[in-house]
């Protein structure tokens, strides 16, 4: 998870840890960016608005490393405009989740994520 709001992190992280999914927070765009290298997720959760790098920008240098496009990219934002549900389209995310959206509704589509990361390739 690459989230700078302790509130979000700690809200998301308690209902996926009750789940038995292990979570890595990142505070940082670059920071996440390094742990998504070295650790290799099933899944990225990330906030649009970062400290050090827009989330659209890191979705795209996700989606462009080789070592890391295969990983579904979850933007978890409070921005509720079009154009940043495009933007993420556009750069690559597989989803794209509003904070106040219900915690059933999130777990469902983060699930669905790893359901489809998982199935075999014909």
């Amino acid at each position: 998870m690459i989230e700078d709001s302790p509130a979000s992190v700690k809200w998301i992280q308690s209902h996926l840890e009750k789940l038995h999914y292990r979570v890595v927070i990142a505070e940082s765009g670059f920071l996440g960016l390094k742990k998504a290298r070295d650790l290799k997720p099933d899944l990225i959760l990330m906030d649009i608005m970062l400290p050090d790098l827009d989330g659209h920008k890191l979705c795209r240098m996700i989606k462009f490393d080789k070592e890391l496009k295969h990983i579904p990219v979850a933007m978890f934002t409070s921005r509720d405009t079009e154009e940043d549900a495009e933007m993420a389209k556009k750069m690559g995310a597989n989803a794209f989740i509003l904070k106040s959206t219900r915690i059933e509704i999130i777990l469902n589509i983060l699930e669905r994520l790893l359901e489809k990361k998982e199935s075999p390739r014909p």
